[in-house]
């Protein structure tokens, strides 16, 4: 069983971003709570309680071996690999055109997002940070059309679709720090200097990756996979 932990960043349709940006991490079932343990431990390691929460807006310069180190781990882990979609062009969308509204191209994304990355002889688990009190219907239609696309009619590749806080899971945390991370690569603020903390730590994060973050990825890499989106313009 693998499970999959989702986040997103800029997914309001109007807060002002023209890029949203989804991403998912990767983790076997048998080694998730190891990994949780091991997040655990780096948190206590630069002085911070267990149950501090990893989140993209608390990066700074006194924070960044910790980050940096949070990063390492994700690289070094051989159990562990993430897929993100960066979409731009959002404030040009036009959902009356193409019959659809916001909230279904967002869950379209989420399955380009996906898809990809499940396979049919494996089994999965799909965990999304919690969007609004709305979206268990659409996580539904979610997981039946992921199985759909899959041939899985009776659901056993893709066991379910939950929706869960991002407090309650480490994994989800490290992925809300890489989809944040390409967030702010993608809109422009990586090469302002604002923040040298985030402006080291996405540095760090293309040293590893040894990739321009602006470039997709093959389809099968493994480890940190990405792939831009853009809409087509008529």
């Amino acid at each position: 069983m693998i499970y999959i932990y989702c986040d997103e960043s800029c997914h309001l349709e109007n807060d002002l971003s023209n890029v949203m940006v989804l991403g998912g991490i990767l983790v076997p079932e048998l080694t998730k709570q190891a990994v949780f343990a091991d997040i655990r431990k780096i948190k206590e390691k630069h002085d911070l309680s267990s149950w501090f929460e990893i989140k993209w807006t608390k990066v700074s310069q006194s924070k960044l071996n910790f980050y940096n180190e949070l990063v390492e781990y994700f690289f070094n882990n051989q159990y562990l690999s993430f897929r993100g979609i960066i979409m731009k062009g959002k404030n040009q969308l036009d959902h009356e055109r193409y019959g659809n509204t916001y909230d279904q191209w967002y869950y379209k994304m989420y399955y380009y997002l996906l898809d990809p990355i499940i396979f049919p002889e494996e089994n999965y688990r799909v965990f999304i940070d919690i969007k609004d009190t709305n979206g268990g219907k659409k996580v539904n239609k979610l997981h039946e059309v992921l199985s759909n696309s899959k041939y899985d009619f009776s659901q056993e590749v893709i066991k379910d679709i939950n929706q869960i806080h991002s407090h309650e899971s480490e994994i989800m945390q490290l992925c809300d720090l890489f989809i944040g991370a390409l967030s702010y690569y993608h809109r422009g603020f990586y090469l302002s200097g604002k923040n040298k903390g985030k402006q080291a730590l996405i540095s760090n994060i293309i040293k590893w990756t040894d990739r321009n973050l602006n470039e997709n990825t093959p389809v099968r890499e493994e480890k940190f996979n990405l792939f831009n989106w853009m809409p087509r313009m008529v």
